[in-house]
């Protein structure tokens, strides 16, 4: 069973990843979706401790995607970030991207 955090946490970081990361959303969920066709659009809808969840726009269409955590399970605030910044990294690499400094 995954860990499951508190609901203020999960909306905290929602906001932050739809606010302020939306080219970062778009460059992970190309980079890990399995579907072919053109996404358009992603937007982080959810996490637990196994994974992180966009809901991805591609030909028109919706649909979910789950994206495990490169590390393994998490279970404590901080290690999120940390899960998004490697799958950041992983995409970047497998997209061909050059990534920008993390502060």
């Amino acid at each position: 069973m995954p860990h499951i955090f508190e609901a203020e946490v999960v909306s905290a970081i929602l906001r932050h990843m739809n606010g302020d990361h939306v080219d970062d959303n778009l460059l992970i969920a190309r980079a890990f979706s399995p579907d072919g066709g053109e996404i358009t659009e992603a937007v982080m809808t959810g996490l637990d401790g196994d994974a992180g969840v966009w809901l991805v726009t591609r030909d028109g269409a919706t649909s979910e995607l789950r994206v495990e955590w490169p590390g393994g399970a998490i279970s404590e605030r901080p290690a999120v970030r940390r899960a998004v910044v490697a799958l950041y990294d992983i995409a970047c690499e497998r997209l061909g991207v050059e990534p920008r400094p993390h502060a």
